[in-house]
């Protein structure tokens, strides 16, 4: 009977479930403190003990830090959200239409819409097999791992059959489409001095631990300047959103910016590849912040270019994965 149900679902098309990090709800502090306790609360971000951790986190983070993360997400905030609830809910449209037959939703890790409630609305609506495809093309133990700790609470006893994808990191597609991005940025505004790649830090310890994120953002970088026709060395690789007193990936984006700017550069082009979508981190932490930052060091422009987002590439890169037999788990 086992074998029954698992033909029949691998008989017809699988859902895509594609899940980004996560959002408040609103760009107000109470939003910003509810999101920001689910998303602190993950073992995976921060492991500290938690009668140590709840506390330090309840009564000093959240108080302190959420007006000021407020604040920074309404300088953002777009008419129909926040930029990653819009542009992932967009990519996932734009993904949906070059799957005909396939269910293709997205959920976040943390916020709404919940990994466990897509999948239970899925599986109300017969889906029995589902792909689920975590948008960072670079697989961290922070990121990718929390994905998959959510799919471990909720899939069990739920008759679902899923499958995961960890990265994408050099996926061809992805690659040309990052590059692609580039070449028309330089198209419309000409070549600046520096290329910079600015992807997400993470705790130092946890690559001396294993974590393979490191060796693929380098990865990433090497395939993206291997399609732009250049050298390794002719773009930079930058770690930016340190958070906390501990070690992080060097090195960091906003003194690499102001050491160049007092270098006597004056434009660099920075794209943030380990994003798939705009959001906080782009487009307040980049473009506003470190580009305010550049400025007051010495440089003209720091001109982002903006995240692949709903774009045609974009999504024929993940159709195409959504489509593959390997690298499914």
């Amino acid at each position: 009977m086992q074998d029954d149900t698992h033909a029949a679902a691998s008989a017809t098309p699988p859902a895509l479930l594609l899940v980004n990090l996560g959002t408040p709800a609103a760009p107000t502090a109470r939003a910003v403190r509810k999101y920001l306790s689910q998303f602190l609360h993950d073992y995976r971000i921060v492991p500290l003990t938690r009668w140590l951790w709840c506390p330090l986190l309840h009564f000093l983070i959240l108080p302190l830090r959420s007006p000021k993360v407020a604040r920074k997400y309404a300088q953002i905030w777009m008419e129909g959200g926040s930029p990653l609830a819009v542009h992932t809910a967009a990519l996932a449209a734009a993904v949906g239409e070059r799957l005909p037959g396939w269910q293709v939703r997205h959920a976040m890790r943390y916020g709404e819409p919940s990994v466990a409630a897509v999948l239970s609305e899925l599986r109300a609506q017969g889906v029995r097999r589902v792909r689920v495809l975590p948008l960072y093309p670079q697989y961290s133990t922070t990121t990718t791992a929390s994905v998959e700790d959510a799919l471990a609470a909720a899939v069990p006893g739920s008759g679902l059959q899923v499958e995961l994808r960890c990265d994408y990191h050099v996926d061809p597609g992805w690659v040309a489409a990052v590059a692609d991005s580039i070449r028309a940025h330089w198209r419309a505004h000409g070549i600046g001095e520096r290329l910079l790649l600015s992807f997400h830090g993470i705790p130092r310890r946890l690559v001396e631990a294993g974590d393979p994120y490191a060796a693929q953002c380098e990865a990433s970088a090497a395939a993206i300047a291997s399609a732009l026709g250049i050298a390794r060395d002719e773009l930079l690789l930058t770690f930016q959103s340190r958070f906390g007193r501990e070690p992080w990936l060097e090195p960091s984006t906003q003194p690499t910016l102001e050491a160049l700017a007092r270098q006597g550069v004056r434009t660099v082009d920075v794209i943030c590849p380990g994003f798939a979508v705009d959001c906080l981190e782009t487009l307040e932490e980049i473009a506003l912040e470190n580009a305010a930052a550049f400025r007051a060091a010495g440089g003209r422009a720091l001109r982002y270019i903006p995240c692949l987002n709903a774009a045609p590439a974009h999504a024929d890169a993940l159709a195409a994965l959504a489509r593959a037999q390997e690298g499914w788990a």
